[in-house]
């Protein structure tokens, strides 16, 4: 993995506005043994897309279990890899791409395992990331990671394969980034205003100007899948940071970070 930055730009878009998982209404109350639909906008609740698990591309075992707290996250992070645009979209590679991360993250900085939760691969293909993750997230609780300096305690991180400083995600990367931004969202009941960027915590260029200029397109093709109660703005206590980006032309090798800081007790 190379080049540390982060980037959001608008892609091609497909299937987006359709989880392949499908949406399972909610809200509907039994009265007298009628179903009855309350006057107040219906929440919507989006199905987990489809997920390969570690095992099925292979993950090394963790150095440690993953650490799992029983609760929410505050932020879904969307992060590019700062990898080449590869134009293989193949499930093959998806894995590889995962191994690699792995390898990267466990041998060059010394983590305990993949810094993220999720990968997404050029071709669309979702892969789970840290140990117990996919159950975490299916239970509303969160696995703690390495993938955004001094908040890995409250941030699920999504990785999307590839460089966005000036090259477009591919449509079918992006249709399962709404997918799982989507998914994310609705088990942890978070509002789409909780998609960030790596940006927005910490001062880098990830997940590059063209992926995160994306990311309020992002917001509302979530949002359009959801309830009206995902389409609330974050309240000004949670709101991120913001911090500055590093000026242009300055690059500095991937870490997928910086992951870790001073403040971060959640090394590796």
């Amino acid at each position: 993995m190379s080049s540390h930055a982060r980037e959001d730009g608008p892609g091609g878009i497909g299937r987006r506005a359709v989880l392949r998982g499908g949406l399972v209404a909610a809200g509907g109350v039994l009265l007298g043994g009628a179903a009855q639909i309350a006057a107040a906008p219906r929440a919507a609740a989006a199905a987990e897309p489809p997920v390969h698990t570690r095992a099925a591309w292979a993950a090394r075992p963790p150095k440690s279990p993953a650490q799992v707290l029983a609760q929410a996250p505050a932020y879904i992070v969307v992060h590019h890899t700062a990898t080449a645009n590869s134009t293989d979209h193949s499930l093959e590679h998806a894995f590889s791409l995962s191994r690699a991360i792995q390898n990267f993250h466990m041998d060059t900085n010394g983590w305990d395992d993949t810094g993220q939760q999720l990968t997404i691969s050029r071709g669309g293909h979702i892969m789970e990331g840290r140990n117990s993750s996919l159950p975490a997230v299916r239970a509303g609780d969160h696995v703690v990671g390495a993938h955004v300096a001094n908040y890995n305690g409250v941030a699920v991180g999504i990785e999307n394969e590839g460089t966005y400083t000036s090259a477009q995600p591919t449509g079918a990367l992006y249709d399962a980034l709404v997918e799982t931004c989507a998914w994310l969202c609705s088990a942890y009941a978070r509002p789409v205003s909780a998609i960030i960027g790596h940006r927005d915590l910490n001062a880098t260029a990830c997940p590059g100007d063209v992926l995160y200029g994306m990311l309020p397109q992002l917001r509302r093709d979530v949002g359009a899948l959801l309830g009206a109660e995902h389409r609330r703005p974050l309240p000004a206590s949670e709101r991120p940071p913001y911090p500055r980006v590093p000026e242009p032309g300055r690059i500095l090798e991937f870490r997928h970070g910086p992951a870790l800081g001073r403040r971060d007790p959640n090394a590796g």
